[in-house]
């Protein structure tokens, strides 16, 4: 009777023991479908982000510009005598001269033009010296020679840049932000350090609702890359990337 019940239980606390096992096997792969389908929705909405960037920035520069240049000769080339005419035809010029100046900037966040004709470390630099025009830190960017990245990874690796610049502008209230780009045999490596007021990076996964860090991650991601942040309060930010190139 001693040993039927002692079986008996033994029986039921594998069995038990079977269907914890299975309730916890269950929970983290439905964790990880969950994730991989948040990032595959991330990673299709980066790509659609893109398309739309570039499409919108071909359009701008190739129909809107050189129709408004097209305007203001029209304009131009309008004879009148009186002068409160002439004055207002200055005027339309002037006015047509800074929306083109505004539209070629609207394209250049879009999409950079320097990325396509003189590479991703040029383009880079471009858009520190851009962003140095106003108040923020002070960036130091290295990028050391022969860096051959295709184009499909080169504008992954600009954006990330961009989302760490202004990042630290934002939120860090960093003085000094360094970042390097270099080659390790078949690897990019993108390496930057900030001085600010650091953060809690668990936390922030945890509650933020927007792209930000995630973005970062899945940019990487696509790229068959590697992402890690780390961070801690008064402590700064430290990013680092790692992209197969072949």
């Amino acid at each position: 009777m001693g040993d039927k019940i002692f079986y008996t239980t033994i029986f039921i606390s594998l069995l038990i023991a079977i269907i914890i096992v299975f309730f916890v096997v269950s929970i983290i792969l439905y964790h990880r479908r969950y994730i991989k389908l948040q990032r595959a929705r991330i990673s299709a909405e980066i790509t659609i982000l893109e398309n739309e960037r570039k499409r919108i920035a071909a359009d701008l520069h190739d129909a809107l510009g050189p129709l408004l240049s097209t305007v203001k000769l029209n304009i131009n080339s309008i004879e009148v005598e009186d002068a409160g005419d002439q004055e207002i035809i200055q005027k339309s010029g002037r006015y047509i001269d800074e929306i083109i100046q505004s539209l070629r900037q609207i394209s250049y966040n879009l999409l950079p033009n320097t990325l396509e004709r003189k590479g991703l470390p040029e383009a880079v630099r471009e858009f520190i010296r851009n962003v140095s025009r106003t108040q923020g830190p002070l960036i130091d960017f290295q990028a050391f020679p022969q860096l051959d990245v295709p184009p499909e990874k080169a504008i992954h690796i600009f954006r990330i840049i961009q989302e760490i610049v202004h990042n630290t502008i934002k939120h860090a209230q960093a003085r000094e932000l360094q970042i390097v780009l270099t080659r390790e045999q078949s690897s990019l490596l993108l390496l930057a350090k900030e001085n600010g007021r650091g953060f809690d990076v668990k936390k922030t996964k945890n509650t933020t609702t927007g792209l930000g860090i995630k973005s970062l991650e899945i940019r990487a991601d696509i790229m068959h890359g590697t992402f890690s942040i780390h961070s801690h309060p008064g402590q700064g930010t430290q990013y680092f990337i790692k992209i197969p190139v072949g």
